[in-house]
């Protein structure tokens, strides 16, 4: 396994990097109707505009739309996610595969799985990131419409944690970058400012992509994410 606390350490070539894509929609045959196409072409130029400047850019290499009453529904961890992704997923471990649900199960947004070193093959067919397709840019999740969803999941692809994570404003590791304060709690909401450790430096990042945050709060990475990413990705998944 990647030491996970120490990574951001690690020297990061400075390299362009394309991630290769394909995307599944997966929906119930009485939502399918509201996906289409130009759904997931706008979800594509939201992710590029979101990770331009962190070393990533993607490609759409392919796309299907499946109607499947069980997958559609699938949770994490369930048998349906193993079935479907059995079926569905492509590629190698360095390219991205988005799942989008039309009633994800468990009342989430997205789940998605991390970078590890040496996968095993039944990892590399979990490896993916699943959303709510209703997430999608046009999509009917209020407040989480505009296809942030799958940027905040495919930031866990590249090995970024929630910047409130281990939620102790006295853990010096956190989110294990260096440039994004201490964070107690996930934010709610799109509040005009937040501050959750006042003994700690800095504000909440309630901007920041790995908040929670109502999409519209949100539109950044940190410098120092980006280099998280991008030794991540060159040490766990290039070349894999």
């Amino acid at each position: 396994m990647v030491d996970m606390t120490a990574i951001s350490n690690l020297p990061a070539a400075r390299q362009h990097r394309v991630i290769e894509v394909y995307v599944h929609v997966v929906s119930t045959q009485s939502k399918r109707a509201r996906y289409n196409n130009a759904m997931i072409q706008n979800q594509m130029t939201v992710m590029n505009d979101a990770f331009q400047g962190t070393g990533f850019s993607f490609e759409l290499v392919g796309f299907d739309i499946t109607v499947n009453e069980a997958w559609a529904k699938a949770s994490g961890g369930s048998g349906e996610e193993t079935n479907m992704k059995q079926a569905l997923h492509r590629g190698t471990y360095q390219d991205l595969n988005l799942y989008f649900l039309s009633d994800l199960g468990g009342g989430l947004l997205g789940i998605c799985y991390f970078p590890t070193s040496n996968p095993s093959q039944q990892m590399r067919i979990l490896d993916g990131c699943i959303n709510l397709a209703d997430s999608m840019p046009g999509g009917a999740a209020t407040y989480y419409d505009l296809g942030l969803t799958a940027v905040h999941e495919v930031g866990h692809w590249f090995g970024l944690y929630h910047v409130f994570e281990g939620a102790d404003c006295n853990d010096a590791k956190g989110d294990r970058v260096g440039d994004t304060p201490r964070q107690l709690s996930p934010t709610a909401g799109c509040p005009s400012s937040k501050d959750s450790c006042p003994r700690s430096s800095g504000l909440d990042s309630i901007h920041n992509y790995m908040d929670y945050s109502y999409d519209s709060c949100l539109f950044e990475f940190t410098p120092g994410q980006g280099r998280r990413m991008r030794t991540l990705f060159d040490s766990t998944r290039a070349g894999v």
